[in-house]
């Protein structure tokens, strides 16, 4: 039986952990530098994927200053009948809930300075997982927190859709006994599917 990993304690081997952080150095950069209107562009590619889903409970991510801003497309899933889902960030340690947003809810203040609905807790059928880049085997770099691999362990049936940049590809990652790889991501170019 596999180790569990929803101990706070629980990290990579530290050759991982040192080669995934020169990674986020210049994933971040480049995330930082995007040009103008490529959040559109994505915003847009990412409805298309997700509209042609089944999926009503979609787990979408409400920006922080530096991210993609995906608060069109929430709107957008709103609008076109699905259920929006916020992240609310847990103790460390723990996979992230998720809360009902309407463009009505109010948004409440959440831990590392994130904003979450002041909604009911609900299971989401599809989750949107923000990244610092990404390889073409499904692979994803998060901040190191560990809060999305943790939530998709738990979630073992719900689909992950990555979104970054094209220009936040790596040519391979390094991994760790937790990562969680992605059904797929969409860029502002390409959609790949892992699954």
């Amino acid at each position: 039986m596999a180790a569990s990993h929803s101990s706070f304690l629980i990290s990579d081997p530290p050759a991982i952990a040192e080669a995934k952080q020169a990674q986020r150095t210049r994933c971040l950069a480049v995330l930082k530098t995007r040009p103008a209107g490529v959040d559109a562009t994505l915003c847009a590619r990412l409805a298309e994927t997700l509209l042609a889903t089944e999926c009503p409970h979609i787990a979408c991510v409400w920006p922080l200053p530096h991210e993609i801003d995906l608060r069109p497309l929430c709107h957008q899933l709103s609008t076109a009948g699905r259920h929006v889902l916020l992240p609310e960030t847990p103790p460390r340690g723990q996979p992230l809930t998720f809360r009902l947003w309407t463009p009505q809810t109010p948004m409440l203040r959440g831990r590392f300075g994130t904003q979450v609905p002041d909604g009911p807790i609900l299971t989401p059928d599809l989750v949107l997982v923000p990244l610092l880049g990404f390889d073409r085997t499904g692979n994803r770099l998060g901040y190191g927190g560990g809060y999305y691999d943790r939530t998709l362990a738990s979630l073992p049936t719900v689909r992950s859709v990555g979104y970054a940049l094209a220009a936040q590809e790596v040519d391979q990652l390094p991994t760790g006994p937790y990562d969680q790889p992605l059904s797929c991501l969409v860029t502002e170019r390409e959609t790949l599917h892992f699954d």
